[in-house]
């Protein structure tokens, strides 16, 4: 062979690498420094390195749709990764609703990881996010009630005020507790507070600062959080489908618990940061008391029931079981 040969096959043989290269369209709706977005990330780092480069992200500049959209947009294509909170659709996920209940954990690894476990072994069979591919499901860290001008030191005064969630169990307890709530993605936090459109939000530690609510001034804490938020990490099941064998091989052994942890993790870690910018920015934090914890669980209970009848009737067996080894598998994991 002949140099100029050489040199027009070694062109092409570059050339068929490059065309065999699959680019990943990766959306999120949250800032690109937020620890879920940037676990978003870690999670395509990992994909291109056991690929060894034949699986990519493009990471998208803007969100293909708005929160509440992230679901419909990646089963239908419109962006091939993402994640979304199950609560943004009230009445379409039931099984997922187990990793919203109160006091299951103070921290996103111990509730997330017991979460992938127990879906892993009973809802993915069952279904529950048909439609797309699921990566990995996870919660953000322990629900905390922020407050702007006064504290909430019982339900009556919570009672008093208007409050931002987003979703999920804690939109049907707090109906229950008589509590005026709005559901409204994170993202329109800063403007509903700001305005004074609403007295409060429900949210993680790590969202002061992710969302900038420096207005916030009260926090009323609860011993394993008031609520949990769960996600599903998803792919387009298509896209997934047609990639090689041992490329979803790769998706699936960097996916699962694996990707779970990477998300728990960076909660935990911009929690715990918040938690300590918040001792230099005067919020003035404190536990809920024992009568205000006491007047949740008896609210709790009723959705707990509501829960294990709706679970059952979608086709999950002894759902009151799943439950309490879910709330074991938490407690193994503090």
């Amino acid at each position: 062979m002949n140099r100029k040969t050489f040199t027009l096959t070694t062109l092409l043989a570059l050339s068929g690498a490059a065309s065999a290269q699959t680019v990943l369209n990766v959306s999120t709706w949250l800032p690109p420094t937020h620890g879920a977005s940037m676990a978003q990330v870690q999670w395509c780092e990992a994909v291109e390195k056991e690929t060894r480069g034949s699986v990519k992200c493009n990471h998208l500049p803007k969100a293909v749709s708005a929160p509440p959209g992230t679901f419909d947009a990646v089963r239908d294509g419109l962006a091939d990764v993402s994640f979304t909170v199950d609560g943004y659709t009230p009445g379409r996920f039931v099984f997922t609703q187990l990793a919203e209940f109160p006091f299951l954990g103070d921290s996103s690894t111990a509730t997330s990881v017991a979460y992938q476990r127990i879906y892993e072994k009973y809802f993915a069979p069952l279904g529950e996010h048909r439609g797309v591919k699921t990566l990995a499901v996870f919660t953000h860290g322990p629900g905390i009630i922020f407050t702007v001008k006064q504290p909430v030191t019982s339900a009556a005064d919570a009672a008093r005020l208007k409050f931002r969630i987003g979703g999920g169990n804690i939109n049907e307890l707090s109906r229950l507790m008589g509590w005026n709530t709005t559901l409204k993605p994170a993202t329109d936090s800063f403007e509903l507070l700001s305005t004074g459109v609403m007295d409060g939000t429900f949210f993680p530690d790590e969202s002061l600062q992710s969302m900038k609510l420096s207005m916030v001034k009260h926090a009323t804490t609860f011993p394993g959080g008031l609520y949990n938020t769960s996600f599903v990490f998803m792919m387009n099941p298509a896209r997934y489908n047609a990639l090689k064998p041992e490329e979803r091989a790769a998706i699936d052994k960097v996916s699962g618990e694996a990707a779970t942890r990477l998300f728990a993790a960076g909660w935990d870690r911009t929690d715990a940061a918040s938690r300590e910018i918040q001792k230099t920015t005067g919020v003035q934090r404190q536990m809920a008391s024992e009568a205000f914890v006491n007047e949740v669980k008896a609210k709790q209970a009723q959705l707990e029931d509501k829960w294990v009848a709706a679970a059952e009737a979608r086709g999950l067996k002894n759902a009151r079981a799943v439950l309490a080894e879910f709330r074991a598998e938490t407690q193994k994991l503090k």
